[in-house]
């Protein structure tokens, strides 16, 4: 069995085909069932967000990455031809690398930014109600949980809210330096707009507006932050008084289009309007800034923020890319203590055979005793039979490479007769200690 990832992010694929390959948009709970019934994984995983769509898979065949690299395209109604140059695999090692690194934030658009974890977390969560995870998937993503603690708790690379909204705040301070005095509009109500607002409303903007097309939810966001909200039927009127725009929708078509903002700033008298849609799918037209005084930006837009924000925690990135090593060595030793748990199991059930054959051999001597003192007897007897095995079998889970390991568990094979082929009980599979849920099937 091979973990591997495939998929295409902010890295691969420029954002036009990002919006296409959204798995999010149709639910993921439906996503992944369509990857089920193409039997290609064993275990599966779909993460989905703003900037990457990828499939996090227990793969058996090299068929199987052919199978669930079209998926991306078939699913989507895609050409595949156009798909497949931006997608990339991983496998091993260094897809739980790849997995580690984006729940630390450290393959994110904006370094840092916090919200990729508990997306990490809400996929797994989805997959595993599903019943499409077993022990590996169970094991990796409880181990990238891990990761983004200690990435973020042990360096500063999370600090500064650090995250695409902040990102859009400090891109509008390049364009206008202090941000007190302006109108902003911020249009939708979600978690994405509020961080948006929020940080905003730091900076003492003169007024801000909330539009959503639900307007209980604008009224609810405004309430929060001290500011106007209006019914989306009014948005041209609050675009001709606001500086800046924010576009956060969950929509699937642009909410603001050419020919609306054109009309918009012939009345504005061609008054500058700045706009940052960090919307996926986008919110606006591409149209929208080819507009005269019209300034468009996009999340793509977003990497110069970016690259300042890698040189001020070049430092920072280290120490959080050791804890990733660190922990992918973990979990590549977890993996390996796989491979001696059948010979493990084994051993441990001859010993048992041997224990309780001794037993019966020796009843006639200890039909004498109480029943508490045979009862001693068995678990003296079960004590020592623990004792002598947890040497071998702490060694044995923990050996360096996969090539010793093989050696090592043929000789005990071989030493002690064992047959490998047993099968394993539900107590056996517990010599798996360090596994963080117990597979479902």
């Amino acid at each position: 069995m091979r973990l591997q990832v495939v998929g295409l992010s902010h890295r691969t694929a420029p954002i036009e085909l990002r919006e296409c390959v959204d798995f999010a948009r149709g639910g993921i709970d439906a996503a992944l069932k369509a990857l089920s019934v193409r039997g290609a994984a064993q275990e599966s995983v779909i993460l989905s967000t703003c900037n990457r769509a990828e499939v996090y898979a227990i793969i058996e065949s090299d068929t199987a990455t052919e199978t669930i690299g079209r998926f991306f395209s078939e699913y989507h109604q895609l050409d595949h031809r156009e798909t497949a140059e931006h997608l990339y695999t991983l496998n091993g090692g260094e897809a739980a690398r790849h997995l580690f690194r984006v729940a630390a934030g450290l393959d994110s658009l904006v370094v840092g930014e916090p919200q990729i974890l508990g997306q990490v977390k809400s996929a797994y969560t989805v997959a595993s109600d599903l019943q499409l995870t077993g022990s590996i998937l169970n094991r990796l993503f409880h181990s990238s949980f891990a990761v983004g603690k200690r990435v973020r708790s042990e360096t500063g690379l999370g600090e500064g809210a650090v995250s695409v909204s902040y990102a859009a705040i400090a891109l509008a301070k390049k364009i206008f330096g202090k941000l007190s005095g302006l109108g902003v509009l911020i249009l939708g109500a979600g978690e994405m707009a509020k961080l948006t607002a929020i940080h905003l409303k730091a900076q003492q903007v003169r007024q801000m507006t909330i539009a959503s097309r639900t307007l209980k939810a604008a009224e609810g966001l405004a309430a929060r932050l001290d500011a106007e909200a209006v019914p989306w039927a009014a948005l041209d009127r609050a675009l001709m008084s606001a500086d800046i725009v924010v576009t956060a929708t969950g929509a699937t078509e642009p909410v603001l289009t050419g020919p609306q903002v054109e009309a918009v700033m012939r009345q504005r008298r061609n008054r500058p309007l700045f706009i940052i849609d960090i919307a996926v799918p986008r919110d606006v037209d591409a149209a929208v800034g080819e507009i005269e005084q019209v300034f468009l930006y996009n999340v793509d837009d977003l990497q110069a923020v970016v690259q300042e924000n890698l040189s001020r925690r070049s430092s920072e990135i280290g120490r959080a890319e050791s804890i990733v090593s660190e922990e992918v060595e973990r979990f590549a030793a977890w993996r390996r203590s796989r491979g001696a748990v059948p010979t493990v199991v084994a051993l441990r059930q001859r010993f048992e055979q041997i224990r309780r054959a001794e037993l019966q051999r020796l009843e006639s001597k200890l039909g004498a005793l109480t029943p508490e003192a045979r009862a001693s007897v068995d678990e003296v007897t079960r004590l020592i039979v623990e004792k002598l095995l947890l040497a071998p079998t702490a060694q044995l889970k923990a050996l360096p490479d996969q090539e010793t390991q093989i050696a090592y568990t043929e000789a005990v094979n071989r030493l002690f007769e064992l047959r490998d082929d047993t099968p394993l009980t539900p107590a056996d599979e517990a010599l798996d200690t360090e596994r963080p849920n117990r597979t479902r099937s």
